[in-house]
């Protein structure tokens, strides 16, 4: 079994992936972009969070937050997303994916894996490297050919702030990806 440890920094900032169970292509349908929209809004009324760039895609999502001064309780964000998104989800018709017993026995839906993998932001460099990574994602799994084409993202924010040319992304802009693996 792994020594997983998550790094708690109060008022961090962090990259988070977060996958569906068993994959399932449900976030970027109408009713999953929706019920994500909403669960994240509830939850940032009693737990606040900057999103700082976010990207949609179709069985998982990146996102990076930065939490207030004092505050490392982004576990309990996580937790209550996937419990307002998942009551959302089947209460608006959505569907859940069968489960062993073991899944039954620890109260989990068949809508989201277990965990999400988590990335403590270290500097600014390391943060336009996550940044770059969540807005080339809908590139790198070939969704679309030019990532201003991918409508669930932070990207034209990006641009509107002056970080990125609309242009942005026609070359991969980081070749070692997969140091970290980025929690995929």
């Amino acid at each position: 079994m792994p020594n997983f440890r998550r790094n708690f920094v109060k008022g961090g900032t962090y990259f988070f992936t977060c996958v569906t169970y068993q994959r399932q292509p449900i976030l970027t349908t109408d009713l999953g972009r929706r019920c994500l929209r909403e669960a994240i809004a509830k939850i940032q009324q009693d737990h606040p969070f900057d999103i700082v760039a976010i990207v949609l895609l179709p069985d998982h999502w990146h996102t990076i937050w930065s939490l207030p001064p004092g505050d490392d309780r982004y576990p309990l964000r996580w937790m209550r997303i996937k419990e307002e998104f998942t009551e959302r989800w089947l209460s608006g018709g959505g569907s859940e994916l069968p489960q062993s017993e073991s899944r039954i026995r620890k109260r989990q839906r068949g809508i989201w894996q277990k965990r999400y993998w988590e990335h403590t932001v270290r500097d600014e460099d390391d943060l336009k490297r996550c940044a770059d990574y969540c807005h080339w994602n809908p590139r790198k799994h070939k969704l679309v050919q030019r990532v201003l084409d991918w409508k669930w993202s932070s990207f034209h924010r990006f641009v509107n702030e002056g970080e990125y040319d609309l242009e942005w992304g026609g070359i991969d802009p980081v070749p070692d990806w997969n140091e970290p693996e980025w929690g995929e």
